[in-house]
C-alpha cells in the first residue's frame, strides 16, 4: 500500500504506530486514493467519529465544497 500511494514504508509505519499523529493532507489523500475512498467519504467518516459538536458552532464545509468555493 505504501508504494502504491508513493509513500515510504517508514512513513506508513510512523502513521500506524502513532508517531505521526497528524499526517499531511497529501499523505491522507494518497492513502485514500489507494484504498478507493473519496475525500468526501473520508470527510464524512471522520465527522461521524468526532464527539458531538456544540450546535451553535459554525458548520464545516466538505472538502469538495471548499474546492468549489475557491
Amino acid at each position: 500500500m505504501a508504494l502504491a500511494a508513493r509513500l515510504s514504508p517508514e512513513t506508513v509505519r510512523k502513521i500506524e504506530s502513532g508517531r505521526v499523529a497528524t499526517p499531511a493532507f497529501s499523505t491522507v489523500a494518497a492513502v485514500a486514493t489507494v484504498v478507493e475512498l473519496s475525500l468526501d467519504d473520508l470527510w464524512e467518516l471522520m465527522q461521524s467519529r468526532e464527539p458531538e459538536r456544540d450546535q451553535h458552532a459554525p458548520a464545516q464545509a466538505t472538502p469538495q465544497a471548499a474546492l468549489e468555493a475557491s
